[in-house]
């Protein structure tokens, strides 16, 4: 695993950001890519210790396309000048909280949350917030999570309360977030070091609690009971992702003589 040549590789692209330079270069482009897919593998099997739902994820699957989408911007550079990496459950397009990894040379980061969520995602985490905020708030005022993270990603956040909230709720700093995301800067002196995927993992498992209350928050569970004329079921949980995919049985189907009354 080559770290230097997938930053020196990124540094090269930022300074000849055209398709014909691209083209010359695939062979760079791809060796740098496989460096990062192997740190990403490498990352996930230690974050599977304590995030177990992650296990089963491909490094390949978590890493952006470098390509832009320019249709809309007034840059029209083709490429991006960084390798982004999301570790998420059920992959990146699933709108799950998950984390982050964002390498290019001299701009890197670590974090995670969620971004953007969607107006109903959104509405359901502020719910959450209204509900269990000193939950949220032991998380983040948590030393260890403050030393790592410090505030959160705010820079379009709401000027007023959001709708059916009071101006002066208790928890109203954190219901304007538009994103729950934390992030913390690395130096490409620390991508270097050989401790840096212990360090990006325990960076994750600092703010996985969050990821565990923002997935509270979306998540819902629905009880089901199967009756037939001999049997009925006790109680099983399903998890319900927010794009309305079903991820995983939480308690197996059970089955037990039916006791007529």
């Amino acid at each position: 695993m080559d770290l230097q040549f997938a930053l020196d590789f990124l540094s090269d692209l930022a300074e000849n950001n055209h398709k014909a330079w691209m083209d010359e270069n695939k062979e760079r482009y791809q060796h740098a890519k496989q460096q990062v897919i192997e740190l990403v593998e490498k990352i996930i099997q230690k974050t599977a210790s304590f995030a177990p739902e992650l296990a089963e994820i491909e490094p390949k699957k978590t890493i952006f396309r470098i390509n832009r989408d320019i249709r809309f911007s007034k840059n029209k550079d083709p490429y991006k000048t960084n390798f982004g990496v999301s570790i998420v459950e059920g992959g990146r397009k699933t709108g799950n909280p998950g984390f982050y990894l964002h390498l290019k040379s001299g701009d890197s980061f670590v974090g995670g949350g969620i971004y953007q969520p969607e107006s109903a995602l959104l509405n359901k985490i502020r719910q959450e917030i209204d509900y269990n905020g000193k939950e949220l708030i032991s998380i983040i005022e948590n030393t260890t999570f403050k030393d790592t993270y410090s505030k959160p990603y705010s820079d379009d956040r709401l000027k007023t309360a959001p709708k059916g909230y009071p101006k002066d709720h208790e928890y109203i700093e954190l219901l304007q977030l538009k994103h729950y995301v934390y992030m913390k800067k690395i130096t490409d002196k620390e991508i270097m070091e050989k401790g840096f995927v212990d360090q990006v993992v325990k960076n994750f498992k600092t703010l996985y609690p969050l990821n565990q209350f923002l997935s509270k928050a979306l998540f819902i569970e629905i009880k089901f009971v199967v009756m037939n004329d001999s049997y009925s079921s006790e109680y099983f949980f399903i998890s319900i992702s927010p794009m309305g995919e079903i991820l995983k049985i939480l308690k197996s189907f059970s089955l037990k003589k039916y006791q007529e009354s």
